[in-house]
């Protein structure tokens, strides 16, 4: 079944070719098939879904990147924009409590959209904390609604343009001359709060007093709209939306590697494979990481201000038998030196003395990621990028982190013997890159620092090609699922434009 063009299209239909086939890339070749495109979309790998793919092994089935799902109303965006329902595709379960964070002494305190056992959570580390939410909640929101409305979705280019659509009152709350850490103080008093809120930084690139104050949206907008695992786990997402494009006449292409991409007289003419094949195109929308893009499939110099990047990440993926008591969906264990630990991965470039890693355990909400009455799981601990850890010995890094994370995890009292452990498959920051090309190890993209944010990022249409376009973590809007499906509304429409004039 094939949709129509919107009835309010108007201009020219370009062809448009998409290299890859992540959330950004199926993103953008939706929207611009629901537009009226023919689109083919590319693929290097034997299935869709980029770093959000999947491992399946032993009646197991482990989601290799994502592990939840914030914002779902984006991809009820996304559904309704090709004249679908995301509920007739996808069954979303929630998972609540969200986050569960554990420090070294014990404590521990668990994230919740349920807003009265949020507050008692916050309460039993501050008497004050409660009213302290109260407050952050209203002030987030408000950030939120604007930076939505006005900054994330904006393909504006130029800086005070940018900024320029925020009113005056909307500036001053900002808080981007504000460090992530200095706007939490403003409302928690407790560090330990601050740092449960402040956590998400280390997989922006950047530290809560380093990144702005702008980014407290980011803990608001999951205690706003909740997080969610798809029935079948993340990757199931990337299924429905490959049926969907399928669905739409999308031409899906799997297993097959883009060569180059050609540019005649300046101009974007479409894209050569390995084979020889050349698909000829009016557009190319590529969802490849942009500095492999810009250097594999151009064939430019490395930029003479190099991108800055976020960590690697050393990846575990276990299928135990049985069940493991003392975790829930997703817990993050945080180090005792909170800031220290920062500085160590982004400063000193080096494995952090005191590790912070997560463990999320999709079985826990949804059994049938596992055989009966067994546990999937997945740990995810940060790195440096590849270029400075250097010459690694894998396999002894593999060994100490594995130990380290073992170590800590019975310091909790949870009993995980590894000889449970059935199944395991680890990727390090050197399998990312080859698997996904993903620029020096990097997991999420490019960082996320005050000028790296909206027209200081790499923009989503190239600069030197006309007709070329990139979506994915590493443009706008930035890194995270809705994040980069957002980026292929918006790169959709960058196409449409380019070619109604």
């Amino acid at each position: 079944m094939t949709a129509p063009p919107p009835r309010n299209a108007d201009g020219p239909r370009p062809d448009v070719v998409v290299v890859g086939g992540g959330i950004g890339g199926l993103s953008a070749a939706l929207r611009l098939r629901a537009a009226g495109c023919p689109v083919t979309l590319i693929e290097a790998g034997p299935r869709l879904g980029g770093r959000a793919n999947v491992i399946e092994h032993g009646g197991f089935r482990f989601d290799t990147g994502p592990s939840l799902l914030n914002y779902p109303w984006v991809f009820e965006e996304l559904f309704a924009a090709a004249g679908r329902r995301m509920a007739d595709y996808l069954t979303l379960l929630p998972v609540d409590p969200s986050i569960r964070f554990l420090w070294p002494d014990g404590a521990a305190l668990s994230l919740s959209a349920r807003l009265p056992r949020l507050r008692a959570e916050m309460e039993r580390f501050d008497p004050e904390a409660g009213a302290g939410l109260m407050r952050f909640l209203a002030d987030a929101e408000f950030k939120f609604g604007f930076a939505f409305r006005k900054l994330v979705r904006s393909n504006v280019s130029n800086p005070l343009r940018w900024l320029g659509a925020l009113s005056p009152r909307e500036l001053a709350r900002s808080a981007v001359w504000r460090s992530l850490n200095g706007e939490l103080a403003r409302f928690f008093r407790n560090a330990r709060l601050r740092e449960a809120l402040g956590s998400y930084a280390m997989y922006l690139g950047g530290s809560p007093w380093t990144l702005p104050g702008l980014f407290s949206i980011l803990p608001y907008g999951e205690l706003a709209y909740g997080l969610w695992l798809p029935r079948g786990g993340m990757y199931a997402l990337v299924e429905a939306l490959e049926r969907l494009a399928r669905e739409l006449g999308v031409v899906v292409r799997a297993g097959v590697r883009v060569r180059r991409i050609r540019v005649d007289a300046g101009r974007a003419a479409g894209v050569e494979l390995d084979g020889g094949e050349f698909v000829a195109a009016a557009a190319v929308v590529s969802n490849v990481d942009v500095p492999t893009a810009q250097a594999d499939l151009l064939g430019r110099p490395p930029p003479r201000r190099p991108l800055a990047m976020t960590p690697g990440v050393l990846t575990f993926y276990w299928g135990i038998r049985g069940r493991v008591e003392g975790l829930r969906h997703h817990t993050i264990f945080l180090p005792d030196d909170f800031r220290d630990t920062f500085a160590d991965l982004l400063r000193r470039r080096r494995i952090p003395e005191q590790l912070a890693f997560y463990i999320s355990v999709p079985t826990d909400t949804d059994p049938a990621l596992a055989p009966p009455g067994d546990t999937a799981a997945f740990a995810l601990v940060p790195t440096p990028r590849l270029s400075e850890l250097g010459s690694v010995d894998w396999s002894a890094l593999i060994a100490a982190t594995r130990g380290r994370v073992f170590e800590r995890l019975r310091a909790h009292g949870i009993a995980l013997d590894p000889a449970r452990i059935a199944v395991e498959r680890v990727w390090t920051p050197e399998e990312w890159r080859v698997r996904f090309g993903l620029h020096d190890g990097s997991a999420f993209g490019a960082a996320h620092s005050l000028f790296q944010l909206g027209p200081f990022r790499p923009p989503n249409r190239d600069r030197r090609v006309r007709g070329l376009y990139y979506v994915g973590a590493s443009t706008t809007p930035g890194t995270g699922v809705p994040m980069v499906a957002l980026g292929g509304e918006m790169v959709a429409r960058r196409v449409l434009e380019d070619a109604a004039r």
